[in-house]
């Protein structure tokens, strides 16, 4: 059921630039994909694995950079720069991992912190290879198979099409032995290690591929901005993917999903009120969380329990 339903909704995305001409909507359209993939990538790491990531700010931006260096300045293509975005944030990934992932909870978050910061000062500090505060403008368009993706609505078919095969992988990956054992070692790690099961390669590995596919998200959303400069670390990006995993329902991986669609399009709907946008939608959220303090797929799974509780009696 579930299946049939993202397979609807994959189709529904699809025909967006079909139901308009408005370059806005595509263009929201566009982030909330974007925006989706970044967070179902947060929830690998800290959904599944229970690791608070906040070096997932620094791989979106480095993946944002690595792209665009890819072909402002080594001449590559806008694919060879996707590919290089999650290939480095990868192996980037793997060496920050190793020693943190041996410290504390508490210790883990500060580290992942002080990368994040860390990234954001050498995009800014680094002129000869990021450009400072001027940053990369004029971004070319991406081209494939004799045709320029060089309007809104054509870019969106490659947004649409990482972001499917992007939440298939992660589907694929989260239902299956490994994603039930990072669920296992989240919930009780010392029991794990009674099983046999060594919880570092798992963790390094969701470290790894979450900082993969949130490089390669940045990567594509900075040619979607045709610029990037250090306000692409800005920790906005971060705060947006962190909450839309908390009104999902941390763990949950549909729910975060319809959560990041949902909540890329909301601070769009407020728009009615420019000056009392960003307030109506804090109140929403803080209303949220006192009404789902376990996300959206937690009180769904509350409410089905509670139904099955009152048919047995």
């Amino acid at each position: 059921m579930k299946l049939a339903l993202a397979f609807l909704g994959a189709l529904a995305f699809a025909a967006l630039p079909f139901l308009t001409s408005s370059n806005y909507i595509i263009g929201v359209g566009i982030s909330a994909l974007t925006f989706t993939v970044a967070a179902a990538a947060l929830n690998l790491v800290y959904g599944f694995a229970g690791l608070l990531s906040f070096a997932q700010l620094g791989f979106w931006g480095i993946g944002g950079y690595a792209a665009a260096l890819t072909v402002v300045t080594f001449g590559g293509t806008f694919w060879e720069g996707v590919l290089w975005a999650a290939l480095l944030n990868g192996a980037i990934a793997l060496v920050v991992g190793y020693p943190t992932l041996r410290t504390n909870r508490h210790a883990f978050v500060i580290s992942t912190l002080t990368f994040a910061l860390l990234v954001t000062l050498i995009a800014r500090d680094w002129v000869s290879l990021t450009r400072g505060p001027l940053g990369i403008p004029n971004l070319p368009s991406p081209e494939a198979f004799g045709q320029r993706f060089d309007t809104p609505a054509k870019f969106y078919w490659i947004a649409w099409a990482f972001a499917v095969a992007t939440i298939a992988f992660l589907y694929a990956l989260c239902s299956s032995r490994i994603g039930r054992t990072l669920v296992a070692i989240k919930q009780n790690e010392p029991l794990t290690r009674a099983q046999g099961i060594s919880p570092m390669p798992y963790k390094l590995a969701a470290f790894a591929v979450g900082a993969a596919i949130t490089g390669a998200a940045g990567g594509v959303y900075c040619f979607e901005l045709r610029i990037i400069d250090p306000t692409f670390l800005d920790f906005y990006y971060m705060q947006t993917f962190l909450i839309i995993v908390i009104i999902g329902g941390t763990g949950s991986f549909w729910g975060v999903i319809a959560a990041g669609i949902a909540l890329s399009a909301l601070p769009e709907v407020l728009r009615f009120s420019e000056d009392l946008r960003m307030i109506i939608y804090g109140v929403i959220l803080v209303a949220a969380m006192f009404v789902m303090p376990s996300g959206v797929a937690g009180w769904l799974r509350e409410r089905r329990l509670t139904a099955m509780r009152e048919a047995l009696r």
